[in-house]
């Protein structure tokens, strides 16, 4: 289980609005001042954090501190359909079309064709399983926050 801590921004039923915080490892990395990616990081204008809708049967409020998680199983396949369909529909209508001996600008179009495809069929294909519950995470713990207000 891979997990991410989070706090509760807002309680919809059972539905929990958690906001989470992007995390890199250039903060303890020894060669981050001489490193590319750690200066893309340091520059980077995205720093606010990441919402997310989590169902949860727990009683939660806004401010409590929660543990998200999320299987490796349904994360492993997710990246791999992001990032592998597309560049696997790419080569296989570059190699497709360059098969009939096209010129090289066909077949740079039909890369860019099959990339775009591939694509497509990521987009349709993860609306089509948005709502599956092996694909969301869910609250592993909580730390709920008291309210120790005087009562008037």
């Amino acid at each position: 289980m891979i997990e991410e801590p989070g706090v509760v921004l807002a309680v919809d039923g059972q539905d929990v609005w958690v906001a989470t915080q992007r995390k890199t490892t250039c903060g303890s990395c020894a060669a981050k001042a001489a490193c590319g990616q750690g200066i893309i990081n340091s520059l980077s204008a995205d720093h606010k954090p990441h919402t997310i809708k989590v169902r949860s049967d727990l009683y939660l409020q806004a401010g409590d501190q929660v543990t998200l998680g999320i299987s490796e199983d349904s994360l492993i396949r997710g990246a791999m359909l992001v990032y592998m369909l597309p560049l696997l529909a790419m080569f296989a209508a570059a190699v497709a079309v360059n098969a009939f001996n096209a010129a090289e600008p066909w077949v740079i179009l039909a890369a860019l064709v099959g990339f775009l495809g591939g694509a497509i069929w990521v987009r349709l294909f993860s609306a089509r399983y948005m709502d599956e519950t092996t694909m969301q995470p869910v609250v592993l713990r909580a730390q709920i926050v008291l309210n120790t207000a005087p009562e008037v």
